[in-house]
């Protein structure tokens, strides 16, 4: 068929942070050997694409995973694009801390709804806190109620979906091909929004990482179809491992 366009979303490869079952969040942390394989992965399977424009977050583990992307799919790049919104949840005052060791402390059930729920935030950061966003100095310009102290899904969807409206889907809209490599949490936004993912299926979809979930509109940007590109039962058992990483600790 023509006349069609694509969006393909991609969560950056595991980061230092994911193999040691961490909360991540803003901190800013880089790919494991492992994660710049599923970024290679990922590029191989997206090499035959020709995207207008990329998308990625200011986040450093999002950012090389485009890049290693990019190296193996497709050469001039795109016009790419960085931006804060596009950011992982902010995950507050447990921005650090050990998945198993906070499940440990305040249970399974309480840990869930942090992590799952659509509108409760994790415990806030204090501003005196050294992992305060305002610390670091690429952040400089944004005003203090930019800041998260803490992000529910819900707070991360009311950043992103204003981006989405206002710089990827006009692309779209005049037939332009997308990529967007962001996180975990920015990627479940972008696709609540576009495949209207109900607030109780949401709290369930879990995006692996370094695999392509490849978006096809008609010109006038009916969805057509959303799959993973790739192996469906490795891409299952990623996205099980995923959403068990606070009492289980990931394998690798």
């Amino acid at each position: 068929m023509t006349n069609q366009v694509k969006l393909v979303l991609v969560r950056h490869g595991q980061s230092k942070w994911n193999k040691e079952n961490l909360f991540t969040g803003w901190a800013d942390v880089p790919l494991t050997v492992q994660g710049k394989k599923e970024a290679r992965e990922a590029g191989e399977l997206l090499k035959n694409y020709a995207f207008h424009s990329a998308f990625s977050s200011t986040l450093s583990r999002a950012n090389d995973t485009l890049s290693i992307i990019l190296e193996r799919s497709q050469t001039p790049p795109p016009k790419t694009t960085f931006n804060w919104k596009l950011n992982e949840r902010h995950y507050g005052a447990l921005e650090g801390l050990n998945k198993q060791q906070v499940t440990k402390e305040y249970g399974s059930d309480q840990v869930k709804i942090w992590r799952r729920s659509l509108d409760i935030a994790p415990p806030t950061l204090d501003k005196k806190d050294e992992r305060y966003t305002r610390h670091q100095e690429k952040y400089a310009y944004l005003s203090e109620n930019e800041l998260p102290l803490a992000e529910s899904l819900k707070d991360t969807l009311d950043r992103v979906q204003p981006y989405w409206e206002t710089n990827i889907k006009p692309l779209l809209e005049i037939g332009k091909d997308v990529l967007v490599v962001a996180h975990g949490n920015s990627l479940r936004a972008l696709a609540k929004i576009i495949e209207n993912i109900n607030n109780i299926d949401i709290l369930e979809f879990n995006i692996p990482t370094g695999v392509p979930r490849e978006y096809t509109f008609t010109a006038d940007l009916k969805l057509l179809n959303a799959s993973y590109l790739g192996d469906p039962k490795a891409v299952a058992e990623k996205a099980h491992a995923i959403a068990h990483q606070a009492s289980e600790q990931q394998q690798k």
